[in-house]
């Protein structure tokens, strides 16, 4: 790689360019003549503009010589022939090449002025009627309006890709919204961290103590508290506390912000139990229409299955076994009532009843639909049922909005699933808004099993939904709790149970083969046995190939994190060679064969099926690998399972390697070998959740390599993040005024 120069240059072409994100490959001509082939972000790009590069030059394999620009400055066209290339390449709508000739044969070099500011002598062209001379200056406007957007963006050193969500959602009115009020950045729809937003705005000129400034602050806080920590609303006294702290401001002030949020309706403040819970709206709406629904389906009692008794019997000896008493109670239920949870461990027939339960459900003519969070849980427990069984999102039939940004969903009450009976598997992973989409879906008088484990790790969205719907004693729950004979055999299943009781794993390498312990406190040697461990120890001994095995460790950070124990993996798992394409970004090399994972929704990604089925949309923690890098390293394609997926070069930074991850990544997803990293890391990650969730991913082998007291400090650890969620407090007190 060369080193970092300046290029300066007309556009001559436009090779490729992605829309969405701006990702250009241009030729222009130096001022010296000389022609250059340029890579970068370079949005709207479009022959006759002047562009400022800086970056690097580099060698294509296939391409020859390009130069990479990181610093883009640009200027529009000011000579005839610059202005006539840029307006006949299409750029504005409406105006093609012989429409471009005639604009500049009348207005010459003051033709982009007239587009600005005096559009309505476009009339003057032959040709051009009253409606296509306002379409032109529409679009002349939406196409300035971006540029502003961009150069206001770059200015402060932003994504170009922002610039696109602003203009999809304000259009050619982008600039003026921020202008007015930059701190929409740091809102939901834009993500930008409100430090970012704040140096803008009072660089810009805002006060420290404008009312604009203040509620984004609050604003940002409940929205901060929501991704970050999972609660649903914060107390009213602990978010003025937060929000006051975060500005550097005076309680007053905020509580003045507060009030006028609340009077908007852009904040929602309710007494939950003892506390003074202050709400983002569609939080406050999702929390009451799952209580709502859920107290409309324990009141709508179904008709009683007569025969039950003798149809289950019969079920037993079709399935060719004998029903355990909470087994069967789980599958009585299930005839009975409307709504059932059914909690249970490794090892203690979950997968059994829910057989049971869904040919029960069939016995009685009932469509049934199996969902799961996640698309490693719906494949198992498709393959466990011996059904079809679909992620939930794709059940609902999920959609992204480019204007607003959010996520919608076309099945809901105006279009429910054609299902009489849904049973949903992992439920411990889904938050409050997923079960909000859920529920609407459903319609009247279908039956819901929720089936998951509630010692594992809560979603990763807001709220603490299976938990409080157990907690709040309302819902029939059936836990299963007895180890049945054969899974009593397993060391993983005994030393899960153990660590869901508080009792430390036994770490003592057993007669019993799914289980073992390597003791290894110096980082060095620690990452040194993992990495033998999955390239030939557990391979050639143990006859699980290295793509089976997943490494997992509470923590990204420190020398036993994932960014650590993947650059080792890597290097000896898939190390490269004559023929293997790759492509670095930033400090990773992704290289084909390599493991990866999706670390951000992202809907606009196509894939397509071996059957020719396609679709959008890969989703944070989907794990996936580079089936192939082109040779010009412009276009990736990487398989998610049964899905292959198109990654432009720029779409790299959505992706980490997976050769390793963290606990909570795991989540929803079960492998035939884990090995897992106990050392000691962050205080909140030394918890008995994180570690009764990483023995619980295993299927077939689980090997646990580190020190056996940061083990056993992490089993005696019970403690739960808090998160405020009113959903049980909801549930119970519609319970006592019945």
């Amino acid at each position: 790689m060369g080193e970092r120069t300046t290029v300066i240059g007309t556009i001559l072409a436009v090779v490729f360019q992605n829309e969405e994100n701006g990702y250009t490959v241009a030729r222009i001509v130096t001022d010296d003549g000389e022609p250059v082939t340029v890579v970068g972000c370079i949005p709207c790009a479009a022959p006759g503009e002047e562009l400022i590069l800086t970056g690097r030059y580099t060698t294509h394999p296939q391409h020859g010589e390009q130069f990479a620009a990181d610093e883009v400055e640009r200027h529009m066209p000011t000579g005839e022939t610059e202005i006539l290339n840029y307006l006949a390449s299409g750029v504005v709508r409406g105006i093609g090449p012989a429409t471009a000739q005639k604009l500049v044969d009348r207005f010459g070099a003051d033709t982009l002025d007239v587009l600005d500011g005096e559009p309505e002598k476009l009339k003057t062209i032959k040709g051009i009627t009253d409606k296509r001379a306002r379409e032109i200056a529409e679009s002349w406007r939406e196409l300035a309006g971006l540029r502003r957007v961009l150069d206001f963006l770059t200015k402060y050193d932003l994504p170009v890709g922002l610039a696109m969500q602003l203009f999809r959602r304000y259009g050619a009115d982008a600039m003026d919204a921020l202008r007015r009020n930059p701190y929409l950045l740091s809102g939901e729809a834009f993500g930008v961290d409100f430090s970012v937003s704040d140096e803008i705005a009072l660089s810009m000129g805002f006060s420290g103590d404008s009312s604009c400034r203040t509620e984004a602050g609050v604003l940002f806080e409940l929205s901060h508290n929501e991704q970050s920590g999972g609660h649903v609303f914060l107390p009213r006294e602990k978010l003025v506390a937060a929000t006051a702290q975060l500005l550097d401001g005076d309680t007053d002030t905020v509580e003045k912000a507060l009030d006028d949020l609340l009077e908007r309706g852009s904040v929602v403040q309710e007494q939950v139990a003892n506390v003074e819970g202050c709400y983002l709206r569609r939080c406050h709406e999702a929390e009451t229409y799952v209580c709502t629904r859920v107290r409309a389906m324990l009141a709508d009692k179904p008709d009683k299955l007569r025969g039950a008794k003798k149809i289950i019997d019969e079920i037993e000896r079709g399935q060719g076994i004998e029903y355990a008493p909470l087994q069967r109670q789980g599958v009585e239920l299930a005839a009975q009532e409307e709504l059932l949870i059914l909690t249970g461990g490794p090892g203690t027939g979950k997968t059994t009843s829910v057989r049971g339960i869904v040919a029960l459900f069939e016995r009685m003519g009932l469509d049934v639909l199996l969902c799961a969070p996640t698309g490693r849980a719906a494949k198992r427990m498709g393959e466990l049922c011996d059904r079809d069984a679909q992620t939930i999102h794709r059940m609902l039939g999920m959609t992204f909005n480019d204007q607003t940004g959010e996520v919608t969903f076309t099945k809901g009450e105006k279009e429910p699933l054609e299902a009489d009976a849904l049973i949903v598997d992992e439920t411990s992973m889904v938050d409050l808004s997923l079960m909000r989409a859920l529920l609407a879906a459903l319609r009247p008088g279908c039956r819901l099993v929720l089936v998951g484990d509630p010692d594992q790790l809560p979603s990763v969205g807001a709220g603490h939904v299976f938990s409080d719907l157990i907690r709040s004693g309302r819902i029939a729950t059936v836990a299963l709790r007895d180890i049945f004979r054969q899974a009593e055999q397993s060391m993983i299943v005994r030393n899960a149970h153990l660590v869901n009781t508080g009792m430390p794993p036994k770490l003592k390498n057993a007669a019993a083969n799914d289980f073992f312990f390597l003791p290894r406190r110096d980082s060095v040697r620690l990452v040194e046995t993992v990495v033998e461990l999955c390239k030939t120890r557990l391979p050639d001994k143990m006859g699980i190939p290295a793509d089976e095995l997943q490494v997992l460790t509470p923590t990204r950070r420190g020398d036993a994190g994932t960014r650590s124990l993947n650059f080792a993996l890597q290097a000896a798992l898939n190390p490269p060679k004559p023929g293997k394409q790759e492509r670095r970004f930033g400090e990773l090399i992704f290289r084909e064969g390599d493991r990866v994972m999706q670390t951000r929704n992202d809907y606009d990604v196509v894939w397509q099926k071996e059957d020719g089925t396609a679709g959008t949309g890969i989703f944070n923690g989907d794990v996936g690998k580079i089936a192939k890098i082109d040779p010009s390293g412009e276009l990736i394609s990487i398989a998610f399972d049964d899905r292959v997926a198109a990654y432009t070069a720029d779409m790299l930074a959505e992706l980490d390697m997976a050769y390793a991850m963290t606990v909570h990544k795991a989540q929803g997803s079960e492998y035939r070998g884990v090995v897992f990293v106990g050392a000691n890391c962050a205080p909140s990650l030394m918890v008995r959740g994180v570690l009764y969730t990483a023995i619980t991913r295993a299927r077939e082998l689980l090997v646990i390599v580190g020190d056996d007291s940061a083990v056993n400090k992490m089993a005696e650890n019970d403690r739960r993040s808090r998160r405020y969620s009113g959903l049980k407090w909801r549930l119970r007190k519609g319970g006592e005024e019945k």
